[in-house]
């Protein structure tokens, strides 16, 4: 019978800090985890923000900074695609990021039951096919026909999606409901389920209405955990999005500007540069994909913001 392989202690990996988040303080890097709350309590709309953060960069609920972005994987069990892409758009306004530039791809399939063999397959090729940074499933009740009280049935379902997370370094969100009469209870034994659900994620949050202040509870497995931030839905114009309200914020949060997004990186390199700037060159200063550069240029060039010429792109004077 052969051994299984051990490694002294003091010999195992470190992970450097930049690489614990990502996105800094909400959602650690290639976690697995859940987006809980009652009904009608907005975990959508969180798991939406989420998905356009880690796509495009720009802080998640106006607040929370990616420490990486990518590509995202969606599954809307339970929204029509055009509520999808209306719930997008209003957020990527409200993020101030061209909602064409995000990388965003929605799976179309009418189900996907994550019970089945079969469909496990079909998600971990499709995984394998365009690795995502980010995959959100949404919501756990519309991804299986299990008991969903019986934690045998429940488990290999977790791991199934623990799987992909390992195997292709892919974060996992999943949106769940929590119980019934659990408003007492603590956030993560709330959610409708077995404890396993709540023992399951690395990163979770919980939103929860008391009276009619929405507030979010962020857990982690390894960092520090935190209660009571107060977040709200606002509507300005078509930005329909949630919003932090009350949070807090550290010194080094306040004195530290977010990282511009995508189309203000491309705007500020041309802006700044002498002369003009091939596509190639704007992909390698902004640090951005063809597929996001293309559409800012486009919307750059129909504003008459940007000419082009063969030298490549230039600012128009203002």
């Amino acid at each position: 019978m052969t051994r299984l392989p051990v490694q002294p202690a003091h010999a195992l990996a470190i992970q450097p800090p930049e690489e614990h988040w990502l996105i800094e303080d909400l959602w650690a890097a290639e976690a697995v985890g859940i987006v809980g709350g009652e009904p009608k309590c907005c975990k959508s709309f969180l798991a939406l923000d989420v998905a356009v953060a880690v796509a495009s960069g720009a802080p998640c609920l106006r607040w929370f900074r990616p420490a990486r972005t990518g590509r995202v994987l969606l599954f809307a069990a339970e929204d029509a695609p055009h509520v999808v892409r209306a719930r997008l758009v209003g957020i990527a306004r409200a993020a101030g990021v061209v909602f064409e530039t995000l990388d965003i791809q929605v799976i179309t399939a009418p189900t996907l039951r994550l019970d089945l063999p079969e469909d496990q397959a079909r998600l971990r090729e499709t995984v394998a096919a365009l690795q995502p940074t980010l995959l959100v499933l949404d919501p756990f009740v519309r991804l299986h026909r299990i008991d969903e009280n019986a934690a045998a049935e429940v488990a290999p379902v977790l791991a199934s999606l623990r799987e992909l997370e390992r195997h292709f370094h892919t974060a996992v969100l999943l949106v769940h409901h929590a119980r019934k009469g659990a408003a007492h209870a603590r956030a993560g034994q709330a959610l409708r389920g077995p404890s396993d659900l709540h023992a399951w994620g690395d990163s979770n949050l919980y939103l929860r209405r008391r009276g009619d202040t929405l507030c979010l509870a962020i857990e982690h497995r390894a960092a520090p955990s935190r209660d009571g931030l107060v977040v709200e839905l606002r509507a300005q114009g078509e930005a329909l999005a949630l919003h932090v309200v009350d949070g807090a914020p550290s010194a080094a949060r306040v004195l530290t500007p977010p990282a511009p997004v995508p189309g203000a990186r491309i705007e500020q390199a041309l802006a700044e540069a002498t002369t003009p700037l091939t596509r190639r060159a704007l992909r390698r200063l902004c640090r951005v994909r063809a597929s996001t550069l293309g559409p800012v240029l486009a919307r750059l060039l129909a504003d008459g913001h940007v000419t082009r010429s063969a030298a490549g792109y230039q600012l128009v004077p203002s």
